[in-house]
């Protein structure tokens, strides 16, 4: 399925997951609040139990996406 416009859209994809990725890189506690300021919205509230292991983990979370990601764009780019 590479039609015309599949490229682009998987490729923006990508794009928008290596800025996600960059985010949860570089600042980790920004991403933690917004993530419990969105569960509050939706009547629910989480405390992580460590936050040093949260931060580390999203940190990971977000080095797996922009390494991830550009091989990804580089996967569809070869297949058209």
């Amino acid at each position: 399925m590479t039609g015309i416009l599949s490229c682009p859209i998987s490729i923006l994809t990508y794009l928008i997951a290596v800025a996600v990725g960059l985010t949860m890189l570089l600042r980790p506690g920004a991403v933690i609040e917004f993530q419990r300021r969105f569960y509050e919205k939706i009547n629910w509230r989480i405390e992580p139990i460590s936050m040093p292991k949260e931060i580390r983990n999203t940190k990971l979370m977000g080095l797996f996406l922009v390494l991830a990601a550009p091989l990804g764009i580089i996967y569809i780019i070869s297949l058209s």
